[in-house]
Order: structure tokens, then C-alpha cells, then sequence
């Protein structure tokens, strides 16, 4: 990379300050958000992940409570289904984005019919390609449909929600590919629809060029990050390569600073490109909420684990793929994030039968004080989760304490 500005160096706590910053977590939490607030909220992130776990409430839910308590479904929900600001489709997996991106998925969708056909080929059940054209042709005529109205006159297979049917497969690869859209979700199962009808004319009739792709995916990442290495900058959309992302660090985005950005453990310092504006700020410039809050396993601030590591360290890891017996934590632990540090993690869900949020084990990080003050905090973050997700009380299981 570029030596400009290459002995500049940011502190760690300023570095993930920044991040926090850029990911909606400095803003206060209490303030009410309208729908127009809350899609300026989405469209700062970039994105906001949609995952099927539900131990306490959907991950986007989550994700977007913990930067506005005051956040409503109903709002995103208009977003998606009526305005129409809001799409679904895929980043480095399925998110929530603003339908203002849609000529740069446009682009993503003709660089993934390929390489989604090869992959899908190998593990996917077969039969899949030979019927794309009946499946987009029966919604073009018959409306939205979900994958089970499809379904119903084929072979069952015990393979695994993974295991997918040949039609299933079919609307997911005419959706990632942008033949089709998500309309709406049904008990959270997709309805999908023929994407003119659901993505405005003024979003779907512009086109880019693969250069304006790799250009906007960069400094759309880095205006969301503050700081990043051009590995970072492709990870972020899940859309470029590192290869395209270094080459434009090299080319197009020469000019931009280049700093060190230290490490939290007093390890070796990494290069990262800056937005220029970050270069002014000090340490206390920046100043995230004091309040401790539950953060989602999937939210976009503790997804790339190497970079919580070097500038929070707080080691993470979601265990619902580790057998039971060889798990650290448990199955769905979420961090707890107090200002500008991950002080610990907490195993809960929502109990169906007593309408409670039960809390099974609290884990503090090595280090943080379990004191009154801080269980307090945490009661007061419990009873608002526990609201959220319509949890009548809070549960601590024996020997939960501070």
C-alpha cells in the first residue's frame, strides 16, 4: 500500500471507538426513532443480517434494538414490504440492505450466476437447473409463492434443513441471482416474487461498471469502518475479492492516508487505510454510551473475530456447530458490550411455557469487576431485552449473582 501519512499512528481504543462509532453503537440509545431514522440507521451500517436462530429474538431484530431501544418491527417491516427502502438478498450472507444499492447487487448478481451454479452443482440436490425456467415462470404468472406451495409433489428427503428440494433450490438461485426478490416473509419463510415487482424502477433500471463496483464496495466499506486493510474492505459487502480490493488500494485509493493502527495486547501495529477524517480525533473525541448492553452473536461489530481480538480482546466464538459436551460457553451466547469494552457474555433465551427470559450462565471477562454497580446494569439491560422480546420477567438460574 501507499506510505502516505504511514507513521500516523491510532490507538486501540480510539480504533475501536471509531468502529463504534461508524456502527451505530456511540448514539444514544434511548432517543425515539422514527422509520426515517431507523432507515438511516440501516443504511449507515450497510447492511444488517438476517439469521433463523431465535433463542430470545431474530438477529436483525437484535442487531438493530441494541443501537435504539425504542427500535419497532413494524417499522422495518414497512420498510421492506411497502416503501420498499429495504431489500433482502445476500451479502456475506442474508441481510437486510438499502434498496438504493441495487445496481451494485444488480452487478453482484451477474458475477454470482456462475460460480452459484458450479457450487450448487456439487451440493445441492440435482435437479435444480432444468426447472429455473418453470419456477420463474409460475411466479411471473401465479404471484408470490414460498418454497412449501412449490414442494408439494416432491420427493422428501431426511437430509436436513440444509437438504434443500429441487424447487427450493431453484427460487434460491433465481434470488440470489436476482431474478427474483423477497416480497415478504411468512413466519419467517420467504415469499418471493419476480423482482419488478418489488424493487422500484427508479433502483433496478441502473447499471455500473465492474470498476464502479470494486470503487463504491471500498469507500462505501471504509466510510463504514473508519479504518481498514483492503482484506477488510472486501469482507465487509462480501461482494469483491481481497485481489480487487488491494488492487484499488494500490490504484484509485492511493491517495488516501495510510495509518498504524495499534493493537490492544501491545502486539505489532497493522497498516490500515483511514478515512481522512478520523485523522483529527483523539481518544475521548468519541464517546460510546456507558450503559452495558446485550449484543447480537451476528451483529456486523464482532463479525470479523480477528479484528475484536486485536482491538477489544475479547476472544468469541458462536458455539451452535459445537457438539454439546465440547462447548466452552453454550449454544447461543451473546457478548455484553459496556462503553468502549466487551466486559462479558451471557446465556439466555425466552422460555415459551413461563413467558420469561431465563438467564442461565453469565461469563465475565478476566479482569471486570462483578460488582453491584455492574449487576445492576445488567438486571436493567435484562428487564429491556425482556420487554422487547415480550418476556414477562427475567429468570437468573441459581448461583447467578454479583
Amino acid at each position: 500500500m501507499s506510505t502516505q501519512k504511514s507513521n500516523f499512528k491510532v490507538s486501540s481504543r480510539l480504533a475501536r471507538r471509531i468502529l463504534l462509532e461508524r456502527q451505530g453503537l456511540c448514539h444514544a440509545p434511548h432517543l425515539k426513532q422514527s422509520k426515517d431514522d431507523l432507515l438511516q440507521l440501516v443504511s449507515r451500517l450497510g447492511f444488517v443480517q438476517v439469521d433463523s436462530v431465535n433463542t430470545v429474538e431474530r438477529a436483525h431484530h437484535m442487531i438493530l434494538f441494541a443501537r435504539n431501544q425504542t427500535y419497532k418491527r413494524q417499522h422495518l417491516a414497512a420498510l421492506i414490504e411497502k416503501d420498499r427502502h429495504l431489500f433482502e438478498n445476500w451479502t456475506h450472507d442474508a441481510s437486510i440492505i438499502p434498496t438504493e444499492f441495487y445496481p451494485v447487487w444488480k452487478r453482484k448478481f451477474e458475477r454470482d450466476g456462475e460460480m452459484l451454479r458450479q457450487r450448487w452443482q456439487k451440493w445441492r440436490r440435482e435437479g435444480f437447473e432444468e426447472i429455473l425456467d418453470d419456477i420463474l415462470g409460475h411466479v411471473k404468472e401465479n404471484g408470490p409463492a414460498m418454497s412449501r406451495d412449490l414442494a408439494s409433489n416432491e420427493k422428501k428427503s431426511n437430509g436436513g434443513w440444509w437438504d434443500w428440494h429441487p424447487s427450493k433450490t431453484a427460487l434460491e438461485y433465481l434470488w440470489r441471482t436476482g431474478q427474483l426478490a423477497v416480497t415478504r416473509r411468512e413466519n419467517f419463510q420467504k415469499v418471493y416474487d419476480v423482482y419488478e415487482r418489488v424493487i422500484p424502477y427508479s433502483h433496478r433500471t441502473g447499471k455500473i461498471k465492474n470498476s464502479e463496483l470494486v470503487d463504491w464496495c471500498c469507500r462505501a466499506a471504509l466510510d463504514r469502518l473508519g479504518l481498514a486493510t483492503p482484506g477488510e474492505l472486501a469482507a465487509f459487502w462480501g461482494v469483491i475479492s481481497a485481489g480487487e480490493a488491494k488492487t484499488w488500494a494500490e490504484r484509485q485509493g492511493k491517495d488516501l492516508p495510510r495509518v498504524e493502527v495499534e493493537a490492544v495486547d501491545g502486539s505489532r501495529p497493522r497498516e490500515a487505510l483511514a478515512d481522512p477524517t478520523v485523522l483529527d480525533l483523539r481518544d475521548d473525541d468519541i464517546a460510546p454510551p456507558s450503559r452495558l448492553r446485550v449484543i447480537s452473536p451476528f451483529d456486523p461489530v464482532i463479525r470479523d473475530r480477528k479484528r475484536l481480538q486485536r482491538l477489544f480482546n475479547f476472544d468469541y466464538r458462536i458455539e451452535i456447530f459445537v457438539p454439546a459436551p465440547k462447548r466452552k460457553y453454550g449454544y447461543y451466547v451473546f457478548p455484553l458490550l459496556e462503553g468502549d469494552r466487551f466486559v462479558g457474555r451471557i446465556d439466555m433465551k425466552r422460555n415459551p411455557k413461563t413467558n420469561a427470559l431465563d438467564v442461565l450462565n453469565v461469563w465475565w471477562e478476566p479482569g471486570v469487576k462483578p460488582s453491584k454497580q455492574r449487576f445492576k446494569a445488567l438486571q436493567s439491560e435484562l428487564a429491556r431485552v425482556g420487554k422487547f422480546a415480550s418476556c414477562m420477567d427475567v429468570q437468573f438460574s441459581t448461583g447467578i449473582a454479583n
